[in-house]
């Protein structure tokens, strides 16, 4: 089984790095592995045509199709996400916007392969768990969209820096045995 653990922050050696780095680690025990940085892809902004919804498929062609291919190629998807301003970071916004075309709200629309099962990973530099809830449930409306299994999400506090991270590694290893 393949698993696919996306790094949703641009930044690639900070604590969402790290945490995707540990999860990474942990799942390629058991899984074939793939880690990818959101800044990998050069995605570009959702035009809001809606053209999608009547070809489901993008008028644009860039990183946003080459993501796709890596989610089509997961059996398990880790989106491990940083809070920027309560919200998931504006270059994973993007990807998901661009994902309108595998949305079920219309017809006709591309699908991925069934039987996907999607985990969430947030952080947050705050004490305030309610902000982590929140990226969460934009995490987990994504998946259930595009029809993956939302199967688990854990919220972490107070991470600020990437040295955050390994205090939490238990935490984190622990979660990982449940994908």
């Amino acid at each position: 089984m393949n698993a696919l653990v996306i790094n949703c922050s641009p930044v690639r050696s900070g604590a969402t790095a790290e945490i995707a780095n540990i999860v990474s680690k942990e799942l390629s025990q058991r899984y074939e592995t793939k880690s990818v940085c959101i800044d990998d892809y050069d995605i570009a902004f959702c035009k809001g045509c809606r053209s999608c919804h009547s070809t489901a498929r993008c008028v644009m062609t860039d990183g946003a199709q080459q993501l796709m291919a890596e989610f089509e190629a997961a059996d398990v998807i880790v989106c491990v996400s940083p809070s920027y301003w309560a919200d998931v970071p504006g270059q994973f916004k993007a990807f998901i916007d661009r994902c309108t075309p595998y949305s079920n709200t219309h017809e006709p629309h591309a699908s991925l392969s069934k039987g996907k099962r999607g985990y969430a990973l947030v952080l947050r530099t705050g004490p305030n768990m309610k902000e982590c809830e929140r990226l969460i449930q934009t995490i987990e409306h994504f998946y259930g969209h595009l029809e993956i299994e939302c199967s688990g999400s854990i919220g972490l506090c107070s991470i600020e820096n990437k040295t955050d991270a390994e205090p939490r590694k238990a935490e984190i290893t622990e979660f990982c045995k449940k994908i």
